[in-house]
């Protein structure tokens, strides 16, 4: 798929995002809509979902897919890295990456999204893939997009209460 073909795929999957939350400020619903339309969407994907932090490391939230990890501590694996760092994680060979946690033995590639409110991550996207390099840093950049309208249009106070636990 050519970039500019992938750029519009991506955009439309923003905008039908967009339309899907654009009504509802709920944390649970939006991320389980989100987690449905990425799931439905992004091809070649095995996984998608959501977790937030609770009392000091991430609890697994709303997703698509096999059953996952419920828990992972702060700067474990490519998720607790992501919040370690407070940054996103594109990740083109998870056997490759220091302390992958392999909730799924089919994952190869991953791609997580911190969620970050007030300089405090509440939770990660995180986007995993059966082959080797399947993100790109085009897909990065239109899923930070889609987790930064995220965190402008839903209430998040619920989670920032959890989180600050």
């Amino acid at each position: 798929m050519s970039k500019n073909k992938q750029e519009e795929r991506l955009e439309e999957i923003v905008k039908v995002g967009q339309a899907l939350i654009a009504p509802e400020d709920d944390w649970l619903a939006n991320l389980a809509n989100i987690s449905a339309l990425l799931f439905q969407e992004l091809a070649k994907i095995n996984w998608v979902g959501f977790y937030l932090m609770k009392e000091e490391e991430l609890v697994l939230g709303p997703f698509q897919g096999k059953p996952a990890c419920v828990r992972i501590k702060i700067g474990s694996g490519v998720c607790g890295t992501a919040v370690a760092e407070k940054a996103s994680q594109l990740v083109a060979d998870v056997h490759q990456f220091p302390g992958h946690i392999a909730c799924d033995a089919a994952s190869r590639s991953e791609l997580v999204i911190p969620i970050i409110i007030n300089n405090k991550v509440l939770g990660v996207l995180d986007i995993d893939s059966p082959e080797v390099g399947r993100f790109s840093e085009i897909e990065q950049k239109y899923m930070e997009k889609l987790v930064e309208m995220l965190i402008e249009e839903t209430n998040f106070s619920e989670v920032e209460y959890f989180a600050n636990k």
